[in-house]
């Protein structure tokens, strides 16, 4: 049938309620007749003709009354007395016409009405998509992960070219419990070496899984084994040059057992020997297949992981021992002996060498009386090679100090220092030795009539009013480096004795004043520096002034001239071999300074 205009409503409506009611000032809920719909906006209420707003924090809410209906107005608050309450109640809930399922049709969407937006997330099922129709073109970067893949679902076919490392889960494999980078390389079988030669002191530490050629010729080759085997480690040692019986190999496996025994060390000492020594466990360690008539125990003993043809450091005793590091230092003040128990290797071996280093200083010269000379430093040698270590040594250093030939004493002698005297000269100081190295004690300081100084590792000086000017000569006997100074002279008439000759200057001249000893010469080879072998001081006659100061390193000072008796001089240090200072001159019986004691001592790498 058709209609003029909209078609009707096929549904009955319900027509509005309309209810009133009045305010008494404290009445908050009012029911109504009717049920009203569930959205407080679809009903009207107005309050002296003002329409309130529903709501919690407005004006009412709509709820159950008494008996669960939903027809109860409550005001937030209560309206005034005799306020005219107007309510108009649809009694239905506004609504919206539902569409049926399956009712709209793709013909009834324009182009690109529906957008990602309308989607709801996974609301598109793989039923709805075509086959084929998703291309690589359809797919973002990165959006399909492995969840998403069946198992099995790809293959050959499917790859193009081929699968990057990094695309793979492990980035290495492990081959014989070595662990092998994907687009790396492993040597399959016995990974042999370069030609090891030796050079006298050549060690070579070996690796599990290779091989090694050992050219001997012209000297020993120890090889140190891996010093956490596992199971299976296999190394092969090959005689290159066929002179093993001449210069050994020498197997060096730490901690680990050779052939179930504790001898831990081995040699191979047969020409052309071909080794192969495989590792088991703890308690048969290394086991040995040997292409020879037999792989040899070592003839002597390993100290320190080092071969007994290269037996390490050096060790003795004798004298005061102190250390400086990894070196010891032995001090002899008296005669003794240096008593060697084990040599170490030479220079540039595996431990310390067979070489030691030594200061060696004699006793000085005694000061004269009567305004004498001061006497001379005793000799100072001293020797840092290449057993040094890195102490600071003095000018006078040789660069060869005395190698160890073998296990024993060696004697030492310290020499004294020289008398002062009370009516003429001073003596001369005492030797000092070790091994081949003698230094000379220093020469006597001069006195009396025409009496010049004494010659020796450091020269006396001259005398007061000398007719014989000159100071004693230093080094002599002569040495290179040259182990001491001339002493000071003098000249006729004047009243200033020379100073004693030190270890690096010479005594200052009478003349020249102030009659000072020479220098002693610095060095550390104890661990801290030590001035040694000054000369003593010059006296003074006839003038009323102080004698001349010892020279740095022990040097006594020398005795001077006051108003009353004449000032004695000064003894040297003991054990530095300073000389002594020279007596102040015009009374008799004041004497000369004595030479102070010489030391030696020796220094070696222990450790």
């Amino acid at each position: 049938m058709a209609y003029i205009g909209r078609r009707p409503d096929e549904i009955f409506r319900a027509q509005a309620e309309h209810a009133t009611f009045t305010g008494d000032g404290s009445t908050k809920t009012f029911d109504l007749s009717v049920d009203a719909p569930d959205n407080d906006a679809d009903l009207a209420v107005y309050v002296d003709n003002v329409r309130q707003e529903p709501g919690s924090s407005k004006s009412y809410t709509i709820g159950a009354d008494g008996s669960g209906n939903i027809r109860r107005i409550t005001f937030v608050v209560a309206p005034a007395a005799s306020a005219e309450i107007y309510v108009i109640n649809p009694g239905r809930d506004t609504s919206l016409i539902d569409v049926s399922d399956a009712a709209v049709t793709t013909a009834k969407l324009g182009s690109s009405a529906v957008t990602t937006a309308k989607i709801t997330d996974s609301n598109v099922t793989t039923a709805k998509i075509a086959a084929d129709a998703i291309t690589g073109a359809k797919i973002a970067d990165d959006a399909i992960n492995s969840e998403h893949i069946t198992d099995g679902s790809v293959d050959n076919v499917h790859l193009a070219g081929s699968i990057a490392n990094a695309k793979l889960a492990n980035s290495s494999i492990t081959i014989n419990g070595t662990a092998v980078s994907l687009g790396g390389s492993v040597t399959a079988g016995t990974d042999w070496q370069a030609v090891t030669v030796a050079d006298g002191s050549t060690t070579l530490t070996a690796a599990a899984g290779k091989g090694y050629f050992l050219d001997t010729n012209t000297g020993v080759i120890e090889v140190f084994f891996p010093t956490s085997p596992s199971r299976g480690d296999t190394i092969l040692l090959v005689d290159y040059a066929g002179t093993f019986a001449t210069n050994n190999a020498i197997i060096n496996t730490g901690t680990q057992n050779v052939d179930s025994t504790t001898t831990r060390q081995y040699k191979l000492a047969t020409n052309d020997t071909v080794a192969e020594f495989v590792y088991v466990d703890s308690a048969k360690g290394w086991i040995t297949r040997i292409l020879q008539a037999a792989g040899t125990t070592p003839t002597g003993v390993f100290t320190g992981g080092v071969y007994d043809t290269d037996p390490g450091f050096t060790a003795a005793t004798g004298g005061t021992v102190t250390e400086s590091g990894d070196f010891k230092i032995h001090t002899f003040t008296g005669d003794s002996n240096f008593v060697v128990t084990k040599v170490g290797s030479t220079c540039g071996g595996q431990g310390g060498p067979a070489v030691v280093d030594y200061v060696v200083v004699a006793g000085g010269g005694g000061g004269g009386a009567d305004g004498s000379g001061g006497g001379g430093a005793g000799g100072f040698r001293e020797a840092k090679s290449c057993a040094a270590g890195s102490y600071t040594a003095s000018p006078l250093a040789s660069s060869t100090g005395i190698t160890l030939t073998g296990p024993g004493a060696i004697p030492v002698t310290v020499g004294g220092g020289g008398a002062g005297s009370t009516g003429c000269k001073g003596a001369s100081g005492s030797n000092s030795v070790f091994s081949t190295i003698t230094a000379t004690g220093g020469g006597f300081g001069g006195a009396g009539s025409c009496t010049k100084g004494g010659d020796g590792g450091s020269g006396g000086g001259a005398r007061t009013n000398s007719c014989r000017p000159n100071g004693g000569s230093g080094n002599t006997p002569p040495v290179s480096p040259a182990q001491g100074r001339d002493g000071g002279g003098n000249a006729p008439g004047n009243m200033k004795g020379g100073g004693g000759g030190g270890a690096t200057a010479e005594g200052v001249d009478g003349p020249t004043g102030p009659m000072a000893g020479g220098a002693g010469a610095t060095n550390h080879i104890t661990g801290s520096p030590v001035v040694r072998a000054g000369g003593g001081g010059g006296g003074m006659n006839g003038t009323t002034q102080d004698g001349g100061p010892g020279g740095s390193g022990g040097g006594g000072n020398g005795g001077g001239n006051g108003p009353g008796p004449a000032v004695a001089g000064d003894a040297g240090t003991a054990n530095t071999g300073g000389g002594g200072g020279g007596s102040g001159g015009g009374h008799p019986g004041r004497s000369g300074g004595a030479g102070g004691k010489g030391v030696v001592i020796i220094r070696y790498k222990f450790q």
